[in-house]
Parts: structure tokens; sequence; C-alpha cells
């Protein structure tokens, strides 16, 4: 059995068996060997959501309360667990190694087992995600072109990040799980009926949009990095960070366009309690009356087209 370096990883005051029986030189082989995999899941991604739309078109929608709540909850124990076992590891390498080996050395995967494992799940996680597309179909919820793009994007760049051992995607990673468990939390209670505070809407997506500004900035390291070392010392492709830079700076556009059109731009109380309420639920994971279900969206930060919603409720 491959031993870890203690000198690169945190002190683990627990590894599982399964963490401590992880080969990530097995997990990359496959990975590799079946990458275009992704390619066909992506494709039946889109005939099954959209032929599902037109099936479900003259049909009624369903409730699926139960079934939300219990993947929100599913969904927000793994994210806090993944963000449990991966956390340390960033938290390690900055204060021992510093910036540049948090953005240029794999150890994460090579020389930690726990955190290796935790980043092998995370980049298998995204496939079922997928199925949160689902509940949009069978709810009847509008369809928005972040959600799709979002998740095909996501599925398609961490494959490919894992089969390079891109290092700099231990920031990416960190951070998903981290927000998704602060996220996937908030949609368990509201799904079960509780209501949080409506300010943590705003704070999540506070973080999402943090989330994708420090991703351009990693990006634009890494890009400084691999000019001044070279791939020898930083280990990290030019086609990845120009691949990773456009999908962030995608996203730091859609997420921004939504907090002005939410929290900054005048409206009136009304425009902004209606933008708060989209913020504050998501269409897949959400549990409300019908009326309510048409008025949320799948992401905070994401709602239909925002702009077009916000004039409709005004003139009601």
């Amino acid at each position: 059995m491959i031993n870890m370096d203690i000198s690169v990883t945190p002190n683990y005051s627990y590894i599982f068996d399964f963490e401590n029986d992880f080969i990530h030189q097995r997990t990359r082989k496959w990975m590799l060997e079946n990458w275009t995999w992704v390619f066909y899941y992506c494709g039946i991604y889109m005939l099954v959501i959209f032929g599902g739309q037109h099936f479900m078109q003259n049909r009624p929608r369903f409730q699926l309360r139960g079934p939300l709540i219990i993947w929100n909850t599913l969904l927000a124990m793994f994210s806090i667990m993944g963000a449990a076992r991966t956390a340390p590891e960033l938290i390690h390498v900055l204060r021992h190694y510093g910036l540049f080996h948090s953005v240029c050395v794999p150890s994460y995967i090579e020389q930690d087992r726990v955190c290796g494992f935790w980043t092998w799940l995370f980049v298998l996680s995204k496939l079922p995600e997928l199925g949160d597309t689902i509940f949009i179909v069978l709810r009847k919820q509008p369809l928005i072109f972040l959600h799709w793009y979002h998740h095909i994007t996501v599925l398609i760049y961490s494959w490919f990040s894992y089969t390079e051992y891109t290092s700099s995607a231990r920031w990416f990673i960190v951070m998903n799980y981290c927000v998704h468990s602060v996220m996937y939390s908030y949609y368990a209670l509201k799904a079960a009926r509780f209501n949080p505070p409506r300010f943590i809407s705003m704070i999540i997506t506070s973080l999402q949009l943090t989330q994708m500004i420090i991703g351009c900035a990693i990006n634009v390291w890494a890009n400084g990095f691999l000019k001044t070392h070279g791939t020898s010392s930083c280990h990290i492709s030019q086609r990845n960070i120009n691949l990773s830079i456009a999908m962030y700076f995608s996203y730091f556009v859609l997420f921004a366009r939504f907090f002005y059109k939410a929290y900054l731009a005048p409206g009136g109380h009304k425009s902004r309690r209606m933008a708060a309420s989209l913020a504050a639920q998501n269409a897949v994971k959400q549990s409300s009356s019908p009326q309510q279900s048409s008025e949320s969206s799948k992401f905070i930060g994401a709602g239909e087209d925002q702009a077009a919603y916000l004039r409709k409720a005004k003139a009601q």
C-alpha cells in the first residue's frame, strides 16, 4: 500500500478504510479510458430534459415534496462531508507551502489519499447531479439556460481536469463543496417548509459570486506561474486555464447580473421582495404551491429571465 507523504498532508484525526484504500492511479486510468462517456451522458441528458418538457407539456405537474427533501438533504450531507475532508488539505498547503504549491502542485491527489478520494467523488457526483433537472421537468418549472449550461460544463470540465491532475482544481473543489454545503442545507430547510431568514439567500448569492471571482483569480495566477516556471514546475495546461477562466467568467457575468437586479437595482419593495424570493427558492428543490413554484428558479442567482420577470411582476 502506498503511504501518504505526511509533510504535505494535514494531520487527519481519523482516516476511513475506503479513503485509506484509495489508489489515484487506478481512478485516473479509468477516467482516461472512459472520457468519451461524458459526451454521451450530456447528449442523453439533453434529450431527456427537452424531450421530457415536451412530454409534460399537456400533463399535470408533480409536487414531489418528499423526494425534494430527501434529495436536498443527501446533497447537503455529501457536500458537508466533502468540505470537511478537502478543506484541511488546502489550508495546510497554504500555511506551509504557499500559493504557488496550491496552484501548481497536485499533491492533493498524488500524495493525499483522503483528499484524493473526495476529489474523485466530487467529479463523479456531477453525473447524478444531472438528475436535478428531472425535478424541474416533472414539476414543470422554467428550464433556464444557466441550469443546463452549468450542469454540462461543470461535468465536462471536472472530468477533463481529473484526467490531467490539474493542480489548481483543489481550489475549485473546496469552494464548490463549501458553497454547496450551505446552499443545499438551505434548500432542504425550504423544502421541508421551514423559513430561514431571507437575508441568507443574499449571503448564498454572494458566496456564489465570490466563488466565481476567486476562480478567475486562481486561473490568472496559474497562467502567470505557468509562464514563469513552465509545465515542469506548474502542473496545469494552458488549455485547461483557458477553458476554466472562460467558464468561471461566464458564471460571474450571469451571477453578477442577477445580484444587481435582485439586490441593488431600484424597483420598489415589491420587486425586491419577489427577486429575493426567486433567489431564496430553488425550482428543483422548493416545495411550495403551484403559483409560488412558477415564480422560483433552480439556482440562487439564476431565475428565468430576471428582467422580464420583474417587469411582469410590476405590471401585476
